[in-house]
C-alpha cells in the first residue's frame, strides 16, 4: 500500500494549506493511505502570538485539539470514496512548556500520534518511549525523524529486543523521506543508512516492528508523492510491514 503518514496543514505554524488541498494532492499523486498529523502546539495554541505568550488556558487548548480532530474527521468522511485518511497528531516531547502536550490532555481518540524529539536531552519522556506511548493512549504510536538505532545504542539496549517490544506495543518507526524547502532540501541520514544496511533491515524484519513512510509535507507545491511511493515499494520489496496495512 502506498501510504504517507506525515503531513501538515495550516493548523501547524510551519504549514500553509487547507486540509482539502493536501488531500487532493495526495489523491493526484496516487497515495492510498494518507495521515494528517499537525503539531500539537500549533493546534492547541491556534495562533503564534498565543503560543509565544503561553497564556492560553488548558481548557481552550483541549477544545482546540478536539475541534481539529472533528475537522479532519469531516474531511476523512468527505473523501472516503477516493482515499483512506487517518487523523493523527504530531506531539513534541520537548520540555519547553509551550511545546509539549499539557499534563492530562487526552489524545487517545486519534488514530495515531507521531512523537518527535524522543532523542533530545530535554525530552519529557526521559528516554522512556514505552511509558510515554502509554500516556498518549492512541491505537498506534510512531517515532518521527529519529535515528532509532543510535537512540537504542545510547540507552545501552539490544536493538532486536527493543524493536520487538515496540512491535508488541504497537509503536512504529518512521522513515522520513522529506525533500522540500521547509527542511532546506535536507535528507535524513538515518533513513538513507537504513535502506543501505542489510543488518538494520534484518533486525527490523526479525523484530516485527512496522515501518512507516512520511514526507513531512508543509507546502503542497513541494510535495513529491512519487518519492513517497518509491520508498513504500522499497519496504514492500524488503518484506517489511507498514502500519495500517490491513
Amino acid at each position: 500500500m502506498i501510504q504517507d503518514l506525515h503531513s501538515h496543514t495550516y493548523y501547524s505554524f510551519c504549514g500553509k494549506d487547507k486540509p482539502d488541498t493536501i488531500v487532493e494532492a495526495a489523491i493526484a499523486g496516487g497515495i492510498e493511505l494518507f495521515g494528517i498529523c499537525d503539531h500539537n502546539y500549533g493546534i492547541g495554541y491556534c495562533h503564534p502570538e498565543f503560543f509565544h505568550s503561553g497564556t492560553v488556558l488548558s481548557k481552550d487548548y483541549g477544545r482546540s485539539i478536539k475541534g481539529y480532530y472533528d475537522h479532519i474527521d469531516s474531511v476523512r468522511k468527505r473523501y472516503a470514496d477516493r482515499i483512506k485518511i487517518l487523523v493523527g497528531i504530531e506531539i513534541s516531547t520537548s520540555s519547553h512548556p509551550c511545546w509539549h502536550l499539557p499534563e492530562g490532555q487526552d489524545v487517545s481518540y486519534f488514530d495515531y500520534c507521531l512523537l518527535e524529539s524522543l532523542d533530545a536531552k530535554d525530552s519529557v519522556t526521559g528516554g522512556d518511549l514505552f511509558a510515554y506511548a502509554k500516556r498518549c493512549g492512541t491505537p498506534m504510536v510512531g517515532i518521527a525523524h529519529t535515528n532509532m538505532f543510535k537512540f537504542i545504542q545510547s540507552r545501552g539496549e539490544d536493538p532486536l529486543e527493543y524493536f520487538s517490544r515496540m512491535a508488541e506495543e504497537n509503536i512504529f518507526w518512521e522513515m522520513n523521506v522529506s525533500y522540500d524547502s521547509i527542511h532546506q532540501y535536507r535528507v535524513h541520514q538515518y533513513m538513507l543508512d537504513f535502506f543501505e544496511s542489510e543488518e538494520q533491515q534484518d533486525i527490523v524484519r526479525r523484530s516485527g516492528v512496522k515501518i512507516s513512510v512520511g514526507f513531512d509535507g508543509h507546502k503542497v507545491e513541494d510535495y513529491l508523492p512519487e518519492r513517497v511511493a518509491d520508498y513504500c515499494r522499497r519496504l514492500e520489496a524488503l518484506n517489511i510491514p507498514m502500519p495500517f496495512d490491513n
